[in-house]
């Protein structure tokens, strides 16, 4: 009978979903140490390896030295976002319907961590234009499964840690992470790709970091006990959903977000040039390399202990312009730099930036909305800015070639400063707002 023609029908409906949200918040409680520890490990080994492939850093060193061209540099961080761009939509699409993401959340991790080996095998054992081309197109795939674990990942831990608690998990996850991988990627600069340890060390960081990245899955799928979905939406077809996307921008605060959040992209699609801009003004070398990882990632392990009570208490809006702020000054003393200590100063708060900016991010977008739209917004999010770090390393390696660094720093200061004026004005702490459940 219709649930219109049968008010008791709507009455148990609505006791149903209360009880399967009373029985999923019962499970997350009672699981959560065990949980939390699996996250942290994970997210601790995770960082590690990932931090080094994702700084801005060891990328774009080992481009320059293939290629000796900033526009290569530029086209190596778009095909890690433009593979990062095509997957997140599907991602969503196909966990949104799942009463169980952590089996699709291990095999996309699997394949992510597949390619990180691919390109240290192709260092040690290919040579000339089959090596870039072997190199890109594991960019590419690599970003691709990076977008999917993104959205899969994001969607687990809101099943399996409570808001009150998730910017204090990625804060100490990220710190202790950051400070393996500072130590690590100081040491892979000085010794590993200085002696070019194993033939390649540029190969044998990215070993290093499979490894260690292959390590925290491992410990992820032995240790998780996931909760069946409280709610999620019947199965659909991705076009169907993608139709859809409209409703997700009648949220007001969602949209400012959004925009705010492009603008932010736009200032990171720097991150591959920073180092660039460095050894143009102090001399490309593996131990410049290993010093500003060092810096870089230092302070980003640091600033997560901040970072991440202080979104717990106060809300992720506040990290999020403290991180703009952070990132704004550290492109300007890195501008205006002319010696090495200005130059790891601005690398020092680039890191404070970043850290604050992803944590920040990856965490408001959760607390948007219905939890029933959660896994499509994460995709909605993450194909946007996808999008922008696909076209904008380019355009920025072409820019750089032809016009120097300048109008590059221009156009990045241009782009912090409208998302920090965007995110005052246009987006509310979403903790303030009441939503459905």
């Amino acid at each position: 009978m219709d649930l219109i023609e049968d008010p008791d029908g709507l009455d148990l409906a609505a006791s149903a979903r209360q009880r399967a949200l009373a029985d999923h918040a019962r499970f997350m409680d009672e699981n959560l140490p065990r949980n939390y520890r699996a996250n942290f490990i994970h997210g601790v080994l995770g960082l590690t390896g990932f931090r080094l492939i994702y700084a801005p850093t060891i990328i774009p060193a080992y481009l320059l030295m293939l290629t000796g061209s900033t526009a290569a540099v530029g086209l190596g961080a778009a095909m890690l976002q433009l593979g990062a761009t095509i997957s997140p939509i599907a991602s969503g699409s196909r966990i949104e319907h799942r009463s169980h993401i952590l089996p699709y959340a291990i095999k996309v991790g699997s394949l992510m961590r597949l390619m990180i080996l691919c390109l240290a095998l192709a260092g040690w054992f290919l040579t000339g234009n089959v090596l870039l081309v072997a190199t890109f197109a594991s960019f590419l795939l690599l970003g691709f499964f990076t977008g999917a674990q993104r959205v899969a990942f994001q969607m687990l831990m809101s099943k399996l840690i409570p808001i009150r608690k998730r910017g204090r998990l990625q804060g100490y996850r990220n710190f202790a992470g950051g400070l393996i991988a500072a130590v690590l990627a100081w040491f892979a600069g000085n010794y590993l790709i200085a002696d070019q340890w194993l033939g390649n060390g540029y190969a044998t960081t990215f070993l290093l970091a499979f490894v260690l990245t292959s390590m925290g899955l491992f410990v992820l799928k032995a240790l998780i006990r996931e909760p069946a979905s409280a709610s999620a939406r019947p199965q659909m077809r991705m076009r169907d959903r993608v139709r859809e996307f409209p409703q997700l921008l009648e949220d007001r605060d969602f949209s400012a977000f959004l925009l705010v959040q492009s603008l932010a992209t736009l200032a990171r699609v720097g991150g591959p040039f920073w180092t660039v801009y460095a050894g143009s003004r102090l001399g490309l070398s593996g131990a410049l390399v290993g010093g500003l990882s060092f810096v870089f990632l230092a302070s980003d392990t640091v600033s997560n202990v901040v970072w991440g009570p202080l979104g717990d208490r106060f809300g992720f809006k506040l990290v999020y312009l403290l991180a703009l702020c952070c990132s704004l000054a550290g492109m300007v003393t890195l501008m205006m730099g002319e010696t090495a200590l200005p130059i790891h100063a601005a690398f020092v708060l680039l890191g404070f930036g970043g850290a604050g900016w992803m944590l920040a991010s990856t965490t408001m977008v959760l607390e948007f909305g219905a939890a029933q739209d959660t896994p499509m917004r994460l995709a909605f999010a993450t194909t946007v800015e996808g999008a922008i770090s696909a076209i904008g390393p380019v355009l920025a390696g072409l820019l750089v070639a032809t016009a120097g660094f300048t109008p590059l720093f221009a156009v990045l200061l241009g782009a912090v400063s409208l998302a920090l004026i965007g995110m005052v004005f246009k987006v509310r702490e979403p903790r303030n707002r009441i939503e459905p459940a």
